[in-house]
Protein backbone atom coordinates (compact mmCIF):
# COMPACT_ATOMS: atom_id res chain seq x y z
CA UNK A 1 0.00 0.00 0.00
CA UNK A 2 1.48 3.34 -1.06
CA UNK A 3 1.22 6.08 1.52
CA UNK A 4 2.18 9.75 1.07
CA UNK A 5 2.87 12.32 3.78
CA UNK A 6 3.92 15.95 3.83
CA UNK A 7 7.73 16.25 4.00
CA UNK A 8 8.14 16.97 7.76
CA UNK A 9 5.84 14.06 8.65
CA UNK A 10 7.65 11.77 6.20
CA UNK A 11 11.04 12.66 7.68
CA UNK A 12 9.81 11.97 11.16
CA UNK A 13 8.02 8.71 10.35
CA UNK A 14 10.82 7.34 8.17
CA UNK A 15 13.19 7.25 11.16
CA UNK A 16 11.14 4.39 12.63
CA UNK A 17 11.85 1.24 10.63
CA UNK A 18 8.81 -0.49 12.13
CA UNK A 19 6.49 2.02 10.39
CA UNK A 20 7.17 0.83 6.83
CA UNK A 21 8.44 -2.07 4.78
CA UNK A 22 10.00 0.34 2.29
CA UNK A 23 10.76 4.05 1.98
CA UNK A 24 12.13 6.17 -0.86
CA UNK A 25 14.69 8.94 -0.42
CA UNK A 26 16.92 11.11 -2.57
CA UNK A 27 20.29 12.64 -1.78
CA UNK A 28 22.41 15.44 -3.15
CA UNK A 29 25.94 15.56 -1.80
CA UNK A 30 26.93 19.06 -0.81
CA UNK A 31 30.72 18.85 -0.89
CA UNK A 32 31.80 16.24 -3.46
CA UNK A 33 33.58 14.01 -0.92
CA UNK A 34 32.65 10.28 -0.98
CA UNK A 35 32.37 10.34 2.81
CA UNK A 36 29.46 12.76 2.48
CA UNK A 37 27.48 9.92 0.92
CA UNK A 38 28.95 6.67 2.20
CA UNK A 39 29.39 7.61 5.85
CA UNK A 40 26.45 10.00 6.21
CA UNK A 41 23.93 7.58 4.68
CA UNK A 42 25.43 4.16 5.45
CA UNK A 43 27.78 4.55 8.43
CA UNK A 44 26.97 2.93 11.77
CA UNK A 45 26.92 6.25 13.65
CA UNK A 46 24.40 7.54 11.09
CA UNK A 47 21.85 4.97 12.32
CA UNK A 48 21.38 6.92 15.55
CA UNK A 49 22.07 10.30 13.94
CA UNK A 50 19.18 9.66 11.54
CA UNK A 51 20.85 9.78 8.12
CA UNK A 52 21.06 6.01 7.79
CA UNK A 53 17.36 5.33 7.20
CA UNK A 54 18.09 1.70 6.31
CA UNK A 55 19.51 1.30 9.83
CA UNK A 56 22.29 -0.79 8.29
CA UNK A 57 25.55 -1.20 10.20
CA UNK A 58 28.17 -3.50 8.68
CA UNK A 59 31.54 -3.91 10.46
CA UNK A 60 33.53 -4.46 7.24
CA UNK A 61 31.99 -1.43 5.54
CA UNK A 62 32.42 0.68 8.68
CA UNK A 63 36.12 -0.22 8.95
CA UNK A 64 36.76 0.80 5.34
CA UNK A 65 34.97 4.16 5.47
CA UNK A 66 36.46 4.98 8.88
CA UNK A 67 39.97 4.34 7.58
CA UNK A 68 39.32 6.25 4.34
CA UNK A 69 38.09 9.26 6.31
CA UNK A 70 41.49 9.47 8.03
CA UNK A 71 43.70 9.03 4.95
CA UNK A 72 45.04 12.04 3.04
CA UNK A 73 46.55 10.08 0.13
CA UNK A 74 43.95 10.31 -2.67
CA UNK A 75 44.89 6.99 -4.31
CA UNK A 76 44.69 5.02 -1.05
CA UNK A 77 41.50 6.82 -0.02
CA UNK A 78 39.90 6.07 -3.40
CA UNK A 79 40.84 2.40 -3.08
CA UNK A 80 39.26 2.18 0.39
CA UNK A 81 36.04 3.84 -0.77
CA UNK A 82 35.87 1.53 -3.80
CA UNK A 83 36.19 -1.49 -1.49
CA UNK A 84 33.45 -0.06 0.75
CA UNK A 85 31.19 0.32 -2.29
CA UNK A 86 31.74 -3.35 -3.14
CA UNK A 87 30.60 -4.29 0.38
CA UNK A 88 27.54 -2.06 -0.07
CA UNK A 89 26.78 -3.66 -3.44
CA UNK A 90 27.20 -7.19 -2.05
CA UNK A 91 25.08 -6.63 1.09
CA UNK A 92 22.53 -4.37 -0.68
CA UNK A 93 20.97 -2.63 2.35
CA UNK A 94 19.09 -0.45 -0.13
CA UNK A 95 18.84 0.05 -3.86
CA UNK A 96 20.31 2.95 -5.80
CA UNK A 97 17.77 3.78 -8.50
CA UNK A 98 19.13 6.76 -10.42
CA UNK A 99 21.65 9.55 -10.60
CA UNK A 100 20.51 12.84 -12.02
CA UNK A 101 22.19 14.78 -14.79
CA UNK A 102 21.84 18.54 -14.77
CA UNK A 103 21.52 20.58 -17.96
CA UNK A 104 21.36 24.30 -18.65
CA UNK A 105 20.11 25.75 -21.93
CA UNK A 106 21.63 29.04 -23.09
CA UNK A 107 22.48 30.96 -26.20
CA UNK A 108 25.85 30.63 -27.93
CA UNK A 109 26.96 34.10 -26.82
CA UNK A 110 27.17 33.00 -23.15
CA UNK A 111 30.82 32.22 -22.34
CA UNK A 112 32.46 30.81 -19.20
CA UNK A 113 29.39 29.27 -17.56
CA UNK A 114 30.05 26.06 -15.64
CA UNK A 115 27.42 23.98 -13.90
CA UNK A 116 27.99 24.19 -10.16
CA UNK A 117 28.21 20.72 -8.52
CA UNK A 118 26.34 22.04 -5.48
CA UNK A 119 23.24 23.09 -7.41
CA UNK A 120 23.71 26.84 -7.58
CA UNK A 121 24.37 29.17 -10.47
CA UNK A 122 27.70 31.01 -10.26
CA UNK A 123 28.01 33.87 -12.70
CA UNK A 124 31.37 35.37 -11.67
CA UNK A 125 33.17 33.96 -14.74
CA UNK A 126 30.29 34.42 -17.20
CA UNK A 127 30.55 36.90 -20.05
CA UNK A 128 28.39 37.67 -23.06
CA UNK A 129 30.11 37.82 -26.49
Amino acid sequence: KLVTFDWPTYLSKSKDSSEFDLIQFGWTGDNGDPDNFLNVLLGCAAVEAGGNRGRWCDPEFEKLVSEARQVADVKKRTDLYKKAQLVFKDKAPWVSLAHSKVFRAMTANVQGYKIDPFGGDVFTEVTLK
